[in-house]
């Protein structure tokens, strides 16, 4: 990813990501974007960006494949992340989804994966130790819980599904406290211009918000030059 490019999506928060993707497209409607509230570690933290390495883990009981084999699981799960192209964030499913327990995420496992250079995570599951993780790698999680149950990892690199997104390997994803979403590969090329324009167009109603509209006239004057300008 252009240098240029990642250092403004770090610097702009998700729903400007999301209306910029509209913005090229053309249209409202884009879809790829989590639903429900979620829970951010570091809510005043930089928004994370970078291309997903995708699993899958279950914790709610304890996991019924040998114990080498779970093993060997978990080794090939970190060094996927481990050499995984940056920017990258880690993208879990958490099978037990709505009932997990398992705090996947917590004040080891967040360390582990900041020392691969990785730029945080995204998950439906459960993050713990909120005061003990490092700084610099954020968790959106689905919930908050004191256990880390049986985590275990099921499978690599396929397509998750974390708050009603579904996220492929290789997904380039914008997410901050607001939520998730993908950023469509066709869209990339023209995102830092579409951002330019939707600050610019936003500009002609806030400014004049901000300042206090004399009367009604000159809010419906600010309101369709807003208008005029995003069509």
């Amino acid at each position: 990813m252009d240098q240029t490019l990642l250092t403004l999506l770090r610097r702009i928060d998700t729903p400007t990501v999301l209306n910029a993707i509209e913005v090229v497209q053309g249209k409202r409607g884009f879809k790829g974007f989590t639903r429900g509230t979620m829970v951010a570690s570091a809510p005043q933290a930089p928004a994370m960006v970078g291309y997903a390495v995708t699993a899958q883990i279950a914790g709610l009981a304890p996991p019924t494949e040998p114990v080498p084999v779970i093993r060997a699981r978990r080794m090939a799960y970190y060094k996927a992340m481990f050499d995984a192209p940056k920017p990258s964030i880690a993208v879990i499913e958490d099978v037990d989804y709505p009932h997990c327990v398992a705090a996947y995420w917590g004040e080891v496992n967040t360390t582990v994966h900041k020392s691969f250079g990785m730029s945080g995570a995204l998950t439906n599951g459960v993050v713990r130790d909120l005061g003990d993780l490092p700084d610099g790698f954020p968790v959106l999680a689905g919930s908050i819980g004191p256990s880390h149950g049986f985590a275990h990892v099921r499978s690599l690199g396929e397509v998750v599904h974390v708050m009603g997104l579904a996220i492929a390997q290789g997904d380039l994803i914008h997410a901050d406290r607001h939520g998730a979403v993908v950023i469509p590969p066709e869209v990339v090329p023209h995102l830092g211009q579409a951002i330019a324009k939707l600050q610019s167009t936003e500009k002609i109603v806030l400014d004049p918000a901000r300042n206090g509209f004399a009367d009604f006239a000159s809010f419906e004057a600010a309101w369709s030059a807003f208008e005029a300008s995003r069509t």
